[in-house]
Order: structure tokens, then C-alpha cells, then sequence
């Protein structure tokens, strides 16, 4: 009760232009912004400029806010949406920068073994899990898709995933455990390949 009166004073505050109020906002929601964007980036830098880009666009915007939900769930979305559009652009100018032709000498340190059959083949076997893996997504009905993306491979917890979604957390479980299900069939004839050929070796 005293957390809901304290987000609507910091509300009220935000929405009269009370600079003070971003220093309570930074320090309230600061490090869960940070954390949160850091699990999308993986890059503390860049979840540091997302933090401080979602804090003022927090104080900016806060007139869109209209309180049917927590504030904080508000704040996840706005988060999520930003991390994403910082992914998206770093993605690109990665691509940008392979793809621009320069005349140096090849540096690379070349890491691989010098057979290995069993090395090697091992490698096959994890690209190949990759690729079923990203192939059974696919397969995946959005509405159960996206969940299994935010709580599995992007390790949102419930509260996050539900606040970037707008579902209920039972909502959230319910579609994640469908997903999985669905997804582990997908998976299954795979499994029993792997589970095939470890004996193989074994043998």
C-alpha cells in the first residue's frame, strides 16, 4: 500500500515537471532498468545508455501512462521496447562493418584443433541443435512463441515477461508451459538422434 501511494506521488510529481523527481525515479527504478536491459544486450555499456534513455523517456512521456497497470510494468515495456531498438541497431552495424572491404593483413587467431573427429563432430552436432532448435520456434504459435523467447532464452523472470506482454502471470505460465510442451515435441526425433549417436561413440 505505501509502495502504490509513493508511485502515484512520484507520478503526480513527473507529471507537474518536477526535476527532482528524476533523481526518485533513477534511484527507484535505475538498476532494474539497467539489469533488465543488460539480459537483451549482454553489453554493461550499452545497458547502462538504455537505462539512462528509458529513465527520460519515463519523465518525458509519463502524460501516456494511464495507471491501469503498475508503473513498473509501464517502465518494462518502454525498456523492452528500447533495448530492442538498440540490439537492432548495433546488429546492424556489425553486419555494416563485415561487409566493408579493408586491406589489412589476417590477423586471425585460428582456434581450431588440429583433428578432431571427435571435436569436429561435436561441433556438427551443436550447429545442428541450433539450427532444430531455431527451426522448432518457428513452429511455435506467436502467442506461445514469444513467451518461451522472453523466460527461456532471454531469462526474463514472470513479472518481466508478463509487464512486456500486458498478460496476467498466470497467463504468462499457462502459454510458456503450453509452449515448451509444443516445442518439445518439435524437438523429440532430434533427442533420439543425439541419445543414438552418444552410444555410438560410447560403443
Amino acid at each position: 500500500m505505501r509502495e502504490q501511494t509513493a508511485e502515484r506521488d512520484l507520478v503526480g510529481r513527473m507529471r507537474a515537471r518536477d526535476g527532482s523527481a528524476v533523481g526518485d525515479l533513477a534511484s527507484l527504478y535505475g538498476p532494474r532498468i539497467q539489469q533488465l536491459a543488460f539480459r537483451y544486450l549482454k553489453n554493461r555499456e550499452d545497458a547502462e545508455e538504455v537505462a539512462q534513455d528509458v529513465l527520460m523517456k519515463v519523465y518525458r512521456k509519463i502524460d501516456a501512462f494511464r495507471g491501469d497497470a503498475a508503473l513498473s510494468s509501464w517502465i518494462y515495456r518502454i525498456t523492452f521496447n528500447t533495448a530492442m531498438s538498440r540490439l537492432r541497431a548495433v546488429r546492424a552495424a556489425r553486419t555494416a562493418e563485415v561487409r566493408t572491404p579493408e586491406a589489412q593483413p589476417d590477423m586471425t587467431v585460428r582456434t581450431e584443433p588440429a583433428d578432431w573427429t571427435a571435436m569436429a563432430d561435436d561441433h556438427v552436432l551443436r550447429r545442428e541443435m541450433r539450427k532444430k532448435l531455431v527451426e522448432a520456434l518457428t513452429h511455435l504459435p506467436s502467442v506461445y512463441r514469444v513467451p518461451v523467447l522472453l523466460r527461456d532464452i532471454h531469462g526474463l523472470s514472470t513479472e518481466e515477461a508478463s509487464a512486456v506482454l500486458r498478460v496476467k502471470p498466470q497467463t504468462l505460465k499457462s502459454r510458456l508451459h503450453r509452449g515448451r510442451l509444443i516445442l518439445r515435441k518439435h524437438l523429440d526425433d532430434f533427442a533420439g538422434g543425439l541419445e543414438l549417436h552418444s552410444r555410438e561413440m560410447v560403443n
